[in-house]
């Protein structure tokens, strides 16, 4: 049989295929080639053979003919074919084939090897695919590894401990004594799997991070050490000392100075020279200081040290790089609400950020700017973003508009400003506008007693113009029915009042009726604002026709109605003024969206959510200061998809104040496989009802989603 020929000519052969059609006609006869001569058990060209497999099989083509090969390759006593043959392993293997375990002798053998790069090769097999039953059976071997004098056999069998642990946490323990003496290497390879497998042990064990908290010390020595050396040509990457290690060891920083005063205490001044000395021109540097801001974060810092990394995601809003201002939004968006202030220095260019071209960073820079929303900043804050929302994409009209209603309700400086607000909202979005909206808008109005001839005047002006934006009309429409008799009068005081009859105002709701714009919920509040009309105008015939005409409505709603509304005509009449007489003022209830709320105090009661996400709240009294509910949310998601970049926030009533310390995570697991709490702390000096407002957003399936609710059942217990 004449000698296969070579990788580098199938390589070449291939890449002159013009079509698809003939690159898989090359590959068929190849690989028919090459299992032929797998039959005969061609021992000279195995090698070969499995290089051309393995290139197809990076191509996209089927390779598994070749496992067994790979198999008989590492058996071989040659390094050039144990080289390919572990390739070939970790490509074409893993546990779900029972073949693999066929190799776990010769990777034992090959860990005992003479020579470091055969050691190396199976190190780098194991940490790639090996199973759990491997990981077992082969742990004491990278064990030994691990307290060799070599270097180059230590970072490897450090990173294969890092696999052997994620696929067997029990034996954590074994590696416990080998990571004695690891951070007193020179090698930074040796260094930084070092960091890998530490942070990996703390992650996995509560008891491993309180056992390396006293390790502390020799990370920051180590930190410093790269901070201040020279330049080194074998680390130098930018004109900065190795920054994949200095990045490793802030993530291990983090971890431990979590929840732990003295370790924090100890790192505080290295962090602080990191984020001062740093090279910020490059990309490596911008690297460092964010995951230094994280960790600062993260950690119990000193004010001033949290105040700076503020500063330094500030700077990164000005960066001329997408990806590091939408970084620098997100990492504000998080600490927002337990650095408020140190944010806020920070809000004009937060602002100008609304103007970016770019998606992914206008929705970040409209979440801040609502949550740096407050009662010092409120007029200037909703002049830029109602500016926002005239001129941005559909997609975000609607979450803007939520955002302007909330915050105007929390903080609008008077009642005039507040409607105001709102009519503008109506006018420029109102199609974008969410459903329950319009009852919450109507019950604000119904509550604002001294603005109703004000409100209705500006309602019915804005009707004249546009009828088009459905949850105006609505509005409106009930604002006219309610209040007609006060627009027909001209009692408004705060703006010249307008002089229209009542047939003037008949006329634009009997429009309304007849437009093809309006929807059937529009038309139901036109139809009934005429029909609350007919005890507060004299044109009750008119009245009287209009609502007859609708009684063979091909609309069953709208003819429903109109019947009713007959029937009070002709048999109830003299109930009529009774029962369309003003409505009283509204009491607010809560509303709980899509997302359950469940307040417990204790033990939580298993419910079923429709988006999966579940909210639980536990109290307890902070002492010795009895004012201050300590309150802790426990969100779980029972869907299959994990949610990611979760964020909760929290507003109460301007009688209380409000804490929101970190939360232990953004990702909440899926299948209730785990939880994300956050902890709030709630002054309440006056021991008044405590209730809250709560906006939850989060990554779930590749979309971003929103919800908002209202919290006011919380028990007695909470606030007495």
């Amino acid at each position: 049989m004449p000698a296969p020929i070579r990788l580098r000519e199938l390589i070449r052969t291939i890449r002159t295929a013009r079509t698809q059609a003939e690159e898989r006609e090359m590959i068929q006869k190849e690989c028919a080639a090459i299992r032929s001569s797998f039959r005969e058990e061609d021992n000279t060209y195995r090698c070969r053979n499995v290089a051309k497999l393995l290139y197809m099989h990076m191509l996209g083509y089927p390779a598994h003919f070749g496992q067994l090969e790979c198999l008989k390759l590492i058996a071989s006593q040659k390094f050039t074919d144990k080289r390919i043959g572990y390739l070939g392993a970790m490509l074409l293997l893993d546990e779900r084939q029972d073949v693999h375990l066929l190799m776990t002798n010769c990777i034992k053998n090959d860990l005992n090897h003479s020579t470091q790069y055969v050691q190396g090769l199976a190190l780098c097999t194991l940490g790639c695919m090996g199973s759990s039953e491997m990981c077992r059976d082969l742990a004491g071997e990278v064990e030994k590894l691990l307290k060799t004098s070599n270097s180059y056999l230590r970072k490897k069998a450090a990173l294969c401990a890092v696999h052997v642990i994620r696929k067997v946490p029990e034996l954590m323990e074994m590696f416990l004594p080998a990571t004695k003496n690891l951070l007193s290497e020179k090698n930074h390879g040796v260094l930084h799997t070092s960091v890998v497998l530490l942070t990996e042990m703390c992650e996995r064990s509560p008891d491993m991070l309180a056992h390396f908290r006293k390790l502390v010390p020799q990370l920051v020595r180590i930190l410093k050490n790269l901070i201040m050396s020279g330049y080194s040509p074998e680390h130098d990457v930018s004109g900065i000392s190795d920054p994949f290690l200095q990045v490793r060891i802030l993530r291990l920083l983090r971890i431990l100075g979590k929840n732990d005063d003295d370790s924090s205490e100890a790192m505080n001044d290295i962090l602080a020279q990191v984020a001062t000395n740093t090279e910020t021109s490059k990309n490596v540097g911008n690297a460092i200081l964010y995951e230094t801001v994280l960790t600062i974060m993260d950690i119990k810092s000193e004010s001033g040290l949290r105040v700076l990394a503020i500063n330094i995601l500030g700077r990164f809003l000005l960066n001329n790089d997408k990806n590091i201002r939408y970084v620098a939004l997100t990492s504000l968006l998080k600490t927002v609400q337990t650095d408020h202030n140190a944010v806020q220095r920070h809000r004009s260019t937060i602002v100008d950020c609304l103007k970016d071209l770019d998606v992914s960073i206008k929705r970040r820079a409209m979440e801040l700017s609502f949550a740096l929303v407050n009662g010092n900043n409120i007029r200037g804050m909703m002049k830029e973003l109602l500016y926002f929302l005239d001129s941005c994409d559909p997609e975000f009209k609607a979450d803007c508009a939520s955002g302007v209603f909330l915050a105007a309700e929390k903080y609008a400086p008077s009642k005039r400003w507040h409607i105001d607000t709102i009519m503008r909202v109506l006018t420029t979005a109102g199609s974008y506008v969410r459903d329950d909206s319009v009852p919450n808008l109507i019950q604000l109005i119904t509550n604002s007693v001294e603005m109703h001839a004000y409100t209705v005047q500006r309602l019915y002006k804005a009707l004249l113009d546009d009828i088009s934006q459905q949850p105006l009309v609505q509005v409106a429409s009930w604002c006219i029915g309610e209040y007609g008799d006060l627009l027909v009068s001209g009692q408004c005081e705060e703006e010249e009042p307008i002089q229209v009859t009542e047939d003037e105002v008949l006329d634009v709701l009997e429009g309304l009726l007849v437009s093809n714009l309006s929807t059937p919920v529009t038309r139901g509040y036109s139809l009934t604002a005429i029909m609350k009309l007919s005890t507060r105008f004299s044109s009750v015939n008119r009245i009287k026709k209009v609502v007859s005409i609708y009684g063979s409505s091909i609309d069953v709603e709208l003819q429903q109605r109109a019947v009713e509304y007959n029937a009070l005509f002709k048999k109830y009449d003299h109930m009529r003024p009774a029962l369309l007489e003003r409505m009283p003022i509204m009491e607010k209830t809560a509303s709980n969206g899509p997302t359950e709320i469940v307040q417990t105090n204790g033990e939580t009661e298993p419910s079923t959510v429709e988006n999966g996400l579940k909210i639980d709240f536990t109290f307890e009294r902070a002492n010795p200061n009895p004012n201050i509910a300590v309150i802790t949310i426990h969100a779980t998601n029972s869907t299959e998809a994990e949610m990611t970049d979760f964020v909760f926030q929290a507003a109460v009533p301007k009688t209380f104040q409000l804490q929101l310390l970190s939360p232990s995570s953004n990702v909440v697991p899926a299948l209730n496989q785990g939880t994300v709490t956050q902890v709030i702390r709630v002054l309440n000096p006056q021991k008044q009802q405590l209730r809250m407002r709560i906006k939850l957003t989060y990554t779930h399936k590749g979309s971003a989603v929103q919800d908002l609710a209202e919290v006011n059942n919380f028990p007695p217990q909470s606030w007495q």
